[in-house]
């Protein structure tokens, strides 16, 4: 896998499937003994937190969102109703 194709591997993957994926790298950051070789994985492994850290914020926004909209529709209702 080549290093400019990793974003959008990654961005088409859910955050349950990229922790998975960052605590594999953990795993075998972990397990590695040559030093060049996990520098490499290391960065590969903070690219991975980062694109992590920008889909949960993108998903708390949605979620927010879509909180702050059902919100409004019930006190729009409950409104609607006390002016009946």
């Amino acid at each position: 896998m080549k290093d400019k194709n990793l974003p959008n591997y990654y961005n088409s993957m859910t955050l349950e499937e990229l922790t998975k994926e960052a605590n594999r790298m953990i795993e075998d950051l972990e397990k590695q003994k040559d030093l060049e070789n996990s520098l490499k994985n290391y960065q590969d492994l903070l690219n991975l937190n980062s694109i992590i850290e920008k889909k949960f914020k993108k998903n708390n926004k949605e979620v927010s969102e879509k909180t702050k909209e059902k919100i409004l529709k019930i006190v729009t209702e409950s409104n609607e109703k006390k002016i009946k």
